[in-house]
């Protein structure tokens, strides 16, 4: 007898049978049951979820002599029949080598003829979308009023590929992954029929490496009894699908956590020196680093050992929910940059060290503690202070050189009154920007808000208010000040409380003092030469 794949011989032959769709069989079983079976349906969803075991079941149950609740004997001479494929009234067509107008036309031919045995005579029609644009076309009319004696059933991956002209004429049911659970559930109900002795860790590692498609886990189990392993544990079958030992994940993301490249490179080269798949083994640190997160958030965690949990209380306790957060995402990203590089070993080992690098890591802890600082300040309504006066730049002019009686000149350098740059003065804007500032965070502008706290504001002129920055403007406070809509929005509630028309000028005061500090040097230096010298405002 010829062998038969697992996925292929424990295919559900009842609705009942069917896992993580009963969303689905009790509407098909309800339908049947009452008689009022639609003639066209749409079966949507992923790999491996059961579309076409549903359609399958469906065409039997229809046609089915002893039908009972909506679900077929499998003992009838129909059911018999359709099963070994010996009754015609039954046609599967695969769309993806079946795809031309000729195809479907020939179904528009054999649709005018009665069903030789069967009640109906059942077209299953699957991976749908690929039939071309002509065959489309074809299938509208038979598709929205085919005669009595026929149903189609279409089942496809990508439904959003299909026109809306055939969606419109199908009742459409959508197939949800199988959730980890009911993979399990099923994988025993299999493994007990076929004497495999598996452990319940294999069995939920399977599941997790199925990604809901229970067509892929059997292929999975498939390839593990073909070993002729008597007994599959975790390790055995993470070896056989090139997945690193979890010891090697820990000592990864633990060296990018503390900064440790040595360690990260060192176990890395282990992992690839056994040739494990770089997709799989970035996966894997993807997983374990959000575990980590999800622990250190609600201090529980499922499917690890007593030793694995120690290992990442331990982890956890020397590290942060934002630096986990980070290194999820960074792996992620890296991950995206492997799928688009011919070089994916020299991309995930750049990747690595680029996550090792703790400049990078702190500079970002300094933004997020500098939020911090700033919603604690406006949690505690603290309004920024119009007390720093303003600072101004000082300018310097030299005179000629003096004739002495000797007939020598001398530079005599002469130190005029400072002078601001601009004649800035107090005036109602000054006094109200206190308000002006909490107006915005009233109003929910909380970007302008928070990047203007701690600032004054000056009339240079008639028509111009500067905005001073005591401790200078960040590169990241300047971008955020100097868009559009932030800046107009200045200028309207400045202009709002000058009465008039008024432009606004950012004027960096520590930028100013470190070129006022450098002249002063300068000057100093020039001095000490004794030569005669112009400074140019």
């Amino acid at each position: 007898m010829a062998y038969t794949a697992l996925y292929r011989e424990f295919r559900p032959k009842t609705f009942g049978e069917m896992v993580g769709q009963e969303h689905i069989t009790k509407t098909l079983r309800n339908q049947i049951i009452a008689n009022r079976v639609g003639h066209a349906y749409l079966l949507n969803g992923g790999r491996g979820t059961g579309k076409t075991s549903s359609a399958k079941i469906l065409a039997r149950a229809i046609n089915c002599l002893n039908s009972k609740d909506g679900e077929p004997c499998n003992e009838c001479e129909i059911c018999k029949g359709i099963l070994s494929g010996s009754i015609t009234d039954v046609v599967e067509m695969d769309a993806a080598s079946n795809n031309s107008v000729e195809d479907i036309r020939s179904i528009r031919e054999e649709v005018n003829f009665l069903p030789t045995i069967a009640k109906y005579r059942v077209y299953i029609i699957d991976e749908v979308h690929m039939l071309s644009t002509g065959a489309f076309n074809a299938l509208l009319k038979t598709l929205e009023e085919p005669p009595e004696h026929v149903k189609f059933i279409l089942a496809t991956t990508e439904p959003q590929k299909l026109p809306a002209t055939i969606l419109s004429r199908c009742q459409r049911f959508d197939f949800k992954r199988i959730s980890n659970h009911d993979i399990i559930k099923r994988l025993k109900i299999v493994c007990n029929e076929s004497n495999i002795e598996i452990t319940e860790e294999a069995l939920n590692t399977i599941a997790i490496l199925s990604e809901g498609a229970m067509r892929d886990a059997l292929s999975i189990l498939e390839r593990c009894v073909q070993d002729g392993v008597n007994n599959i544990d975790d390790d055995y079958i993470k070896e056989l699908v090139g997945i690193p030992k979890l010891s090697y994940i820990k000592q990864i993301i633990e060296g990018v956590l503390t900064y440790n490249i040595e360690q990260v490179l060192e176990s890395t080269n282990k992992v690839l020196e056994e040739g494990k798949d770089i997709t799989n083994f970035v996966w894997e640190l993807i997983k374990f680093a959000k575990d980590l997160l999800i622990y250190k958030t609600s201090n529980k965690l499922d499917l690890y050992s007593k030793e694995d949990l120690y290992d990442i209380d331990r982890i956890c306790k020397d590290t942060d929910k934002e630096r986990l957060l980070k290194v999820v995402y960074d792996l992620s990203e890296l991950e995206s940059s492997i799928k688009m590089s011919s070089q994916k070993m020299i991309i995930f080992q750049a990747g690595l060290i680029k996550l090792c690098n703790k400049e990078q890591g702190n500079s970002n802890s300094d933004l997020e503690r500098r939020i911090k600082n700033l919603e604690e300040k406006l949690r505690n309504g603290v309004v920024a202070s119009s007390s720093v006066q303003s600072q101004n730049n000082v300018r310097y002019s030299m005179q000629n050189s003096v004739s002495t009686g000797n007939g020598n000149s001398t530079a005599q350098p002469e130190k005029v009154e400072a002078k601001p740059v601009s004649s800035a003065k107090q005036g109602p804007i000054t006094q109200e920007w206190p308000n002006i500032l909490n107006d915005f965070k009233n109003n929910g502008k909380i970007m302008l808000y928070t990047n203007l706290l701690n600032t004054n504001a000056v009339e240079i002129n008639d028509m111009t208010v500067g905005i001073e920055f005591p401790n200078g403007m960040t590169p990241f406070g300047k971008t955020v000040l100097e868009r559009a809509e932030n800046k107009n929005e200045l200028i309207k509630q400045v202009s709002m409380v000058a009465g008039k028309e008024m432009n606004v000028k950012y004027i960096d005061l520590k930028a100013a003092n470190a070129n006022m500090q450098k002249e002063d040097t300068v000057e100093s230096m020039m001095s000490g030469l004794d030569i005669p010298f112009n400074v140019i405002d």
